[in-house]
């Protein structure tokens, strides 16, 4: 299990327009940006990103998150591997605990 701090550390580290442009092509539109869907095809930009709020939405098909979220999603991927993904991407060190029985 991922401890706490770390999970801390992670989500203050992750910048949704950082994770995001790993996947979708953004363009500045004002404060945020905007791409393609990439939960589907499409052809006009439907997918907004907000660095102020660090959050996504598709406006097309409603799927949307934070960082790890969108990694959840995009990915198809469970929370503690969308946690070490970003945690890689981040250079953060995981600190791991087991669960007792």
């Amino acid at each position: 299990m991922i401890d706490r701090i770390t999970i801390e550390k992670i989500m203050d580290a992750a910048n949704i327009v950082d994770v995001v442009g790993d996947f979708v092509t953004l363009k500045r539109a004002g404060a945020n940006y905007r791409g393609l869907g990439p939960f589907h095809d499409e052809k006009t930009p439907s997918f907004m990103v907000s660095p102020a709020k660090n959050y996504c939405k598709c406006f097309a098909c409603g799927k949307g998150g934070n960082p790890v979220t969108f990694l959840m999603e995009k990915e198809q991927i469970s929370y503690p591997d969308a946690l070490r993904w970003l945690a890689k991407k981040y250079g953060i060190e995981i600190k791991e605990r087991e669960l007792s029985e």
